[in-house]
């Protein structure tokens, strides 16, 4: 047999070789069964956000138990903590040198009034002194050791308390 012979005959055998590893792989795939393929519609999403079902009830910031109002109304109703102690005005808020109070008091009573920090921590004592009943404007200086900053103004009388927000420049 010759070169050219045997070069054919090797030829032929690749070729039978390739046909007959082509068939057995046939064989061994797998094919979808499309019978058994079955489409579900979605179910549809209401909302995205998660709905939590319990009873809870919602969260509401209290400072310390107090009761804080900002200081630029002038309807009294609006700023009554109680029946003796009425704050109808703080101003000017913010302060820089000098605070006023216009207040309202139905009986003579201790007048305190005290700047407390956002923490709740008392910083000085403006008044702790005897007041007669009516309507009154106090003024006060503010101390030089008050940082510039946001602050708590506490005023209590007859066991009443009011809490004015204020801001020192």
């Amino acid at each position: 047999m010759g070169i050219k012979a045997k070069i054919a005959l090797k030829q032929h055998v690749l070729y039978l070789t390739g046909v007959l590893l082509l068939s057995c792989i046939g064989v061994f795939a797998q094919k979808i069964d499309t019978g058994k393929i079955t489409l579900k519609p979605k179910t549809k999403v209401s909302s995205r956000i998660p709905q939590i079902k319990a009873n809870i009830q919602p969260y509401k910031v209290n400072t310390y138990g107090y009761v804080v109002s900002e200081s630029s109304g002038s309807n009294p109703s609006s700023h009554k903590s109680g029946k003796g102690l009425i704050v109808l005005k703080v101003y000017p808020n913010p302060v820089v040198e000098q605070l006023n109070i216009n207040l309202r008091l139905e009986k003579e009573s201790n007048l305190s009034i005290k700047i407390s920090d956002l923490l709740g921590n008392e910083i000085v004592t403006l008044s702790n002194e005897r007041v007669g009943h009516g309507e009154q404007t106090k003024t006060y200086n503010i101390p030089s050791k008050l940082n510039a900053g946001i602050y708590f103004l506490k005023i209590v009388a007859n066991g009443e308390q009011v809490i004015k927000k204020i801001s020192v420049l």
